[in-house]
């Protein structure tokens, strides 16, 4: 009898001593949530006040104090999303990536790529630059659109495609305008061949074939360049370059000078601080 009333004593003690452990767990638990979403709030707040950098700051001390809860990839993001507000993009992509690795699976990891391709988007400046941020851009850009196509930013990836495919002929076109002045006419053609091959739907695509005119009659290959102007007088008959082409066999033609205005694209970038109120 002894026996069996001391083991009941035990199993009560410890079945109270593990209620209130639970108990504690629980509060602390609840405690900490609290602190978590007031800490993301306050955070927030700061955000639309126009204080970026204490948001960001906030933002990541809030994914700390609950990282397996659903705020903690929200609040990464945030965080990124402030110090892209900030144009701190080189913070912006470190945290994007840890992100990306730490929360593979979130429901909002499309809104990542975006950013991070917008990150390297608003780094271009032109085509005589740093070709990097263009083709990392573009990367995040296919991401999105193949893997993301019925996501709000996907429309504007494409968009912006278009616009990089611009940048690269750009690109192209302005090497080959430099090797063509220096009468390193190989490179030239080469550049000029790529935009013709590759971008033949961005706005390069009728001055790269002019200049095959230009440059095949310059060194003598008039067959060639009789090619290249059929061409390009089939293509774009009522156009600048077909006249300046024209004018190439025709000395004596007379061109209506007028400036060539290229497509002038800039989208808005979108903001998406609304879907993480």
């Amino acid at each position: 009898m002894k026996k069996k009333l001391l083991l009941f004593l035990i199993l009560t003690i410890f079945s109270a001593c593990t209620s209130q452990k639970n108990e504690i767990s629980l509060i602390k638990e609840n405690t900490k949530d609290l602190e978590m979403v007031a800490t993301y709030t306050e955070a927030y707040e700061a955000l639309n006040r126009g204080d970026t950098y204490f948001a960001a700051k906030k933002f990541l001390e809030s994914e700390l104090l609950y990282p397996q809860s659903e705020w903690a990839p929200k609040s990464a993001l945030m965080a990124s999303y402030s110090f892209y507000l900030q144009n701190f993009y080189s913070e912006a992509l470190f945290n994007l990536d840890r992100y990306l690795n730490t929360y593979p699976t979130d429901k909002n990891v499309s809104y990542a790529y975006y950013l991070i391709a917008i990150c390297y988007f608003e780094t271009i400046e032109d085509e005589k630059k740093d070709i990097e941020p263009i083709l990392k851009a573009k990367k995040n850009f296919e991401i999105l659109v193949e893997k993301f196509p019925d996501t709000d930013f996907a429309l504007d990836s494409k968009f912006k495609l278009d616009l990089i495919e611009d940048l690269l002929a750009s690109k192209e076109m302005y090497l080959g305008r430099h090797y063509q002045k220096k009468n390193k006419w190989v490179a030239s053609i080469n550049r000029y061949k790529n935009v013709i091959e590759n971008y033949d739907e961005t706005i390069f695509a009728e001055e790269a074939i002019h200049r095959l005119v230009e440059i095949y009659y310059k060194i003598g290959l008039i067959e060639e360049s009789e090619r290249y102007a059929n061409l390009l007088g089939y293509n774009y008959n009522s156009s600048e370059w077909y006249k300046k082409s024209y004018k190439v066999f025709n000395k004596d033609y007379k061109i209506n000078e007028k400036r060539i205005n290229y497509k002038d694209k800039r989208g808005i970038i979108e903001k998406f601080k609304k879907l993480f109120e």
